[in-house]
This record gives C-alpha cells, structure tokens and sequence, in this order.
C-alpha cells in the first residue's frame, strides 16, 4: 500500500499565518463599520430635512416694483450713447411664519433690449418672518454705450413714439434663510421685473401700473 502527500496549494482554505488572517479581518470588519455608519448618517440627515421642509414649508417671497419714474431715456444715434433717469420703489414681502431671511448683497441691473446700461447694489439687511420692506427711491442715471441692431433702433422708436419703454430690471441675490438658531447656507436666485415705464415729460407724470416680478433661473 503507498501512502500519497499532498501540499497545500493556492486554493487550500488553510492560513498559514495567524496574524495576517486576523489583520485581514479586523479590515473587513472596519470597512463595514464605517460603510454603515455613513449609510446611517445620510438616512438621518435625509430625515432631518424632510421633517424641518414640511415644518418650515417656506412661501416664495414676493417682489413688487410698487412704482417707477422714468424723467430722460434718449439713445444719441451717433455715438449710441443712452442717456437715462429711472427711479422706482421695491417691495419685498416675506410671507414665511418661521423663516427669516438675510440679504447680503442685491444687485439690481437695468436692460433694453437686452442690453445692460445701469445697475446698482443695494446695502444689506435682515428681513423678519411675516414683513414687508420698502425699497424707496432707487435711481439709476448716467449715460452708457448701448448697441442696439436694427430691431432694437426700431423697437426704441416704436417706444418713444408710444412714450412708454419696455426696461427689464433683474435683481441678483445673495441670501440666507434663519430659522430659530440655525441658518441656511448662500443661496443666489434671479428676480425678473419686466416694466413699462411712461416718460415723464415737463415735469408731467403718467402713471405708473405696479408690476409683480417673477423668479428666473440663470
């Protein structure tokens, strides 16, 4: 009778150094671990802000450009510069019972026909749950370079002839949402006011229709 001897081979099940297989565990272990505890921090998380959303529910806040007063808008066809003296009241309406918000930074920028010829930026505040600011007498006057082709020329008389212009006013915000102790990171929304502005003349003033401005994405 022979007696056979077989070697371990590559696939034997059998570790050869205790140490290794332990250090090789304790890893596998620990990847696990960790894996769930991120899996668990993310469920809470995504739990925590659903339940503080249909807490807080926030209502878009509500822009209004409440009146507008347009003095000189005349486009020097030489050299095309515009000449212009706009000057409009806002009202921002924060219609939210737990949210309060902080304005860092609002840049208004004035266009005709898609050309920017005016902008300013208004001073910080903190708006409070369930108020309305007034933005009283913002004005923007100077000259600038507008490049208008030919449908723009033409839209322009079109206006003037009617005396009413058609000027688009966009506010870019930079803003943060309060509620209680915690604060929300910057966000940056875009507000649309399209306005029909009448031309004051001598001193003589049309009235003006309060126009609703709307959010748009950029």
């Amino acid at each position: 009778m022979s007696n056979s001897y077989n070697h371990p081979g590559r696939g034997s099940s059998c570790c050869c150094n205790p140490l290794k297989c332990c250090c090789g565990c304790i890893f596998d272990c620990l990847c696990t671990c960790i894996y769930q505890i991120i899996c668990t921090i993310l469920v809470v998380l995504a739990i925590v802000a659903i339940v503080l959303f249909i807490f807080f529910r926030p209502t878009p806040v509500k822009f209004n450009v409440t009146d507008a007063t347009l003095t000189q808008f005349d486009l020097a066809t030489p050299n095309d510069n515009l000449h212009y003296n706009l000057a409009m009241n806002l009202s921002i309406r924060n219609p939210n019972k737990r949210l309060s918000i902080y304005y860092d930074n609002i840049e208004i920028r004035a266009l005709y026909e898609g050309q920017r010829f005016a902008s300013i930026t208004l001073k910080p505040f903190h708006q409070r749950t369930k108020t309305t600011t007034n933005v009283d007498n913002i004005v923007l006057s100077g000259q600038n370079l507008v490049l208008l082709h030919n449908k723009g020329v033409s839209k322009y008389n079109q206006d003037r002839g009617s005396g009413v212009y058609h000027i688009d006013v966009d506010l870019y915000l930079r803003i943060r949402f309060k509620a209680s102790l915690f604060k929300t990171s910057h966000f940056k929304p875009k507000i649309h006011c399209d306005l029909k502005v009448p031309l004051s003349v001598d001193g003589n003033r049309t009235s003006f229709s309060p126009t609703t401005c709307h959010l748009a994405w950029h």
